[in-house]
């Protein structure tokens, strides 16, 4: 019989009074067979049927053995002393981290703030001097008017009134947000954030935290939400050197905070999460904005203000004070104060008494204040320009050693706080040379590979070239330095649109998306000038590309070095396409049929590489160009995006202000040349540089037109006709040194290529004779067929000669015959 199972015989022996156990019950007196259709039974009788009955199995669970039941008690014993343990090492850690905190009634008197300092690279000249002597006027609660009250706890601490000084929840929400969705949220309530900047530090450790609930802990119990609330808006970092919200309507607005409205209440409480970021002379003045009405709208959800005050307040026009004038380099300076205000807090950053080295070169950046200045003064009038940007890095390791944001950094006209360094923008052409680096690097592909530039339905997109011509066959140098349109789209199909995008995102750019499709090869992405401009350090160096810094060095006021600039060096490209993209890029000759011979994109005294760039309706015009130690980048427009005259393009207005910079920070410098790439023949002739040649034209030399059997010896000129078609015809784009496509027309673009072709050589006739000559007027070559004969026109029609030199037949237009 197997375990647990026990027979039971239906016997008044057996019988068990236990209904608990679920078991049929047999009495004695009362035995009764319950399942339908049976007859009662007398009781006197069932000892006589007892043989003929069956035994009934019931499972009986099994009871653990004592064995079992011991390691289970012991089990939980050990997890009760874990358990006490825990909480009794956890209360000693708590009491020795709290044995040296602050008597909370003695919380405001803090540590005497130092000042920071931001050096140049050399150390010896200051940027900008952060006083520690704070500015701050103590105000009760009561001259506080509520809704700024209200604004700061409807952002910061909407729970505020309710809880004990710390909330278990947002913690526990920081910590999903922030670990699993790696996104930065805060979960420190208001009693928190005055702790952190009143007595504690920004360091981000677990003993600090515990320091900090504890504080809190004990602020809550010995003060009142309002006078806890009161010490905080009297303390909290509002940016610079002013702490308090007296302190900071006074700097922002020039008045009281009694005097401030709904809105302007809203600024100041976005402005506590990080001043730095949002400070409204900084390049961040647009998400100020955002965040105020974004606070507008959250004082109304929480009931602070009506529905009509949320709107009224978000139409008002914010006018601030003006900011501080004694500073050097603002723009780089408020970049450096963002990064390290994120990093540090803005209670170390403000008081720690930090010694800052910046990359910044001192006397760079005087240059390139005083080339802005001087060359764009009359750009508003001439140009309706009313801003410019400048950056120059060393594309040795990224640092940039000059940043001019604006035209004047002070000027609210132009909306000078903005840094158009750091902000995106269109950067039109400028973009090409990063799309053709991206075919080289596929292999084959060199600057000698002939496209047609022709007018082109790329499926509902067809560019323009920027004078309006067509070029027919070129070769990609002739592309790239005359920055055809045209020719650039067709590269950025045969490069293919993700590994372009690819290949942007590992130089740096952080703008781009798949979205824009062919246009982006135009300009159709946004892009930072910074960003911008260091990748074509990969350019300059061969390929290899550093991440762009602004900080050498930062110590605290001890002497201790917090952090240090460090190598970080990658090589994105290889070393022959950054070579074959340079000797595009300082190729005068390959870009005068567009630009001239004479251009500000060439130096008197050394090789430098240059590309412009024209956004649509002239809003952008830039310039970047590089030697190998030094790449700058040049940005004309308006900050608000608004039209400049037309004809304002990149090499009309940005390549002087680059021009005239370079060479003033380059004189006296060490000459500095390229290599020069190594472009091994493939076999194949499109990729070459050569066009397949199907027969020979004699030319009157006088005439550029057919000869005829009366044209003089002397006057004959030979012609080579070529093959009209597209690159797609003789290869794969994906495999170009491969087989000729059988079927070329199932590439998607194919046919669209083609067509474009077809439609320009209908309307010219002749055309270059080898692609290595400079530019012509746009002619095409004619349909030919390979006879050997001479032709002649007798009354219209074709007739052959035997006395004329033998060439090809040529079919060509009439009316383009002349005897």
């Amino acid at each position: 019989m197997p375990k647990n199972q026990v027979r039971i015989n239906q016997s008044p022996k057996l019988s068990r009074n236990k209904s608990s156990d679920r078991q049929r019950v047999y009495s004695n007196q009362n035995f009764k067979e319950t399942p339908k259709n049976k007859k009662k039974i007398n009781p006197d009788h069932r000892h006589a049927n007892l043989s003929h009955r069956k035994t009934k199995k019931i499972e009986i669970p099994k009871k653990p053995s004592n064995q079992k039941r011991v390691w289970i008690k012991r089990i939980v014993a050990v997890c009760l002393i874990l358990a006490a343990l825990l909480v009794l090492t956890g209360f000693f850690v708590v009491a020795w981290l709290g044995r040296d905190l602050p008597n909370p009634n003695q919380l405001m008197n803090r540590e005497i703030a130092q000042s920071t300092r931001i050096y140049d690279r050399s150390g010896q000249h200051i940027l900008y001097e952060v006083h520690g002597n704070e500015k701050r006027t103590l105000v009760s609660l009561e001259e506080i008017p509520e809704y700024a009250q209200k604004a700061t706890i409807a952002i910061e601490d909407k729970n505020f009134y309710e809880h004990g000084g710390f909330s278990v929840w947002a913690m526990a929400r920081t910590m999903i947000t922030n670990v699993i969705y790696n996104r930065r949220a805060g979960g420190s309530t208001l009693t928190q954030q005055f702790i952190k900047n009143a007595v504690l530090t920004n360091e981000k450790s677990i003993t600090r935290k515990i320091k900090e609930l504890i504080l809190a802990q004990k602020l809550e119990k010995r003060f009142s939400k309002d006078e806890i609330l009161q010490m905080y808006l009297n303390e909290i970092p509002y940016g610079s050197n002013a702490y308090g919200i007296q302190a900071a309507s006074q700097k922002y607005f020039n008045k009281n905070v009694g005097d401030i409205t709904i809105a302007e209440a809203a600024v100041l409480a976005a402005l506590t999460q990080s001043p730095s970021r949002y400070s409204p002379y900084g390049p961040n003045k647009d998400l100020l904005l955002g965040r105020k009405d974004y606070i507008l709208g959250l004082m109304e959800e929480q009931g602070y203000i009506s529905e009509s005050e949320k709107e009224q307040a978000k139409n008002q026009e914010i006018i601030f004070s003006n900011p501080e004038t004694s500073i050097f380099a603002p723009h780089f300076v408020m970049y450096v104060k963002s990064l390290l205000s994120e990093k540090y807090g803005e209670k170390t950053l403000e008081q720690g008494g930090l010694k800052i080295i910046t990359t910044l070169d001192y006397d760079k950046q005087k240059i390139a204040d005083e080339v802005i200045a001087e060359l764009t003064e009359n750009y508003q009038e001439k140009y309706n320009a009313n801003n410019a940007a400048l950056v120059s890095l060393d594309p040795k390791n990224g640092q940039v050693l000059a940043m001019v944001g604006s035209r004047n950094f002070f000027d609210k006209e132009i909306a000078g706080q903005v840094n158009v360094v750091t902000s995106s923008r269109q950067p039109g052409s400028s973009i090409k040379p990063i799309v053709y680096a991206a075919l080289f690097e596929k292999g084959a592909y060199n600057p000698n590979t002939i496209v047609f530039d022709t007018v082109t339905d790329f499926g509902n997109y067809s560019p323009k070239n920027y004078n309006l011509k067509e070029y027919g066959p070129v070769s990609l140098r002739q592309a790239l330095a005359g920055s055809l349109n045209i020719s650039a789209v067709k590269v950025l199909y045969l490069a293919g649109l993700k590994n372009v995008i690819s290949l942007a995102e590992s130089l740096g750019y952080k703008n781009l998306s798949e979205g824009v499709g062919l246009s982006l090869v135009l300009g159709g992405a946004e892009v930072r000038l910074l960003d911008h401009a260091n990748a074509f350090s990969a350019l300059a160096r061969d390929g290899e590309v550093s991440p762009p810094s602004v900080i050498l060095k930062v110590e605290d006021k001890e002497g201790n070095v917090l952090e240090e600039w460090k190598v970080n060096k990658k090589n994105i490209l290889t070393s022959e396409t950054a070579r074959m993209v340079t000797s595009i890029l300082i190729d005068n000759n390959a870009r005068s049929f567009v630009f001239g011979s004479k251009n500000h994109l060439t130096l008197s005294d050394r090789e430098v590489a240059a590309k412009t760039g024209t956004t649509n309706e002239f809003r952008d015009a830039w310039t970047i160009g590089y030697t190998p130690s030094l790449v700058t980048g040049v940005w004309i427009g308006n900050t608000d995006n608004t039209k400049m005259n037309p004809g304002s393009d990149g090499s009309v207005i940005a390549a002087p202000v680059w021009q005239k910079f370079m060479s003033r920070v380059l004189e006296g410098t060490p000459k500095e040349t390229f290599k020069q790439p190594k472009i091994e023949k493939t076999g194949k002739a499109i990729l070459d540089g050569e066009r397949p040649i199907i027969g020979e034209l004699y030319l009157d030399s006088r005439t550029k037109m057919p000869a005829s059997p009366n044209t003089p010896p002397e006057f004959l000129e030979i012609k080579e006709l070529s093959d009209n078609h597209s690159i797609l015809f003789y290869l794969d784009k994906d495999n170009p040194l491969g087989d000729p496509p059988n079927n070329p027309e199932n590439d998607p673009q194919f046919n669209k290529w083609e067509e474009g072709i077809k439609s320009w050589t209908e309307k010219n006739w002749e055309f270059m004779s080898t692609p290595e000559q400079p530019l012509p007027p746009p002619l095409i070559e004619i349909a030919t067929t390979t006879e050997d004969i001479d032709t002649d026109l007798t009354d219209g029609e074709f007739s052959t000669s035997t006395e004329a030199i033998s060439t090809s037949t040529i079919i060509f237009p009439l009316d383009k015959i002349e005897d």
